[in-house]
């Protein structure tokens, strides 16, 4: 339970610095986070660990 507040607090505060995503839509998926990892497992937490950096590295890119 306590997962879940952090985990929406935390994603309404990233929801913040992206673009085209609201405070309510960031803390939802913020509150779901925590299940999602504990069902993905070591090798699917790495997998999105290496997504998410190579996504970092594409916006970083462009003008």
């Amino acid at each position: 339970m306590i997962g879940k507040i952090v985990g929406a607090m935390v994603g309404r505060g990233v929801a913040k610095n992206v673009r085209g995503m609201g405070g309510t839509t960031g803390a939802l998926l913020g509150a779901g986070a925590p299940f999602l990892l504990r069902r993905m497992g070591p090798l699917g937490l790495a997998a999105a660990a290496a997504g998410g950096y190579a996504i970092k590295r594409m916006n970083r890119r462009k003008p």
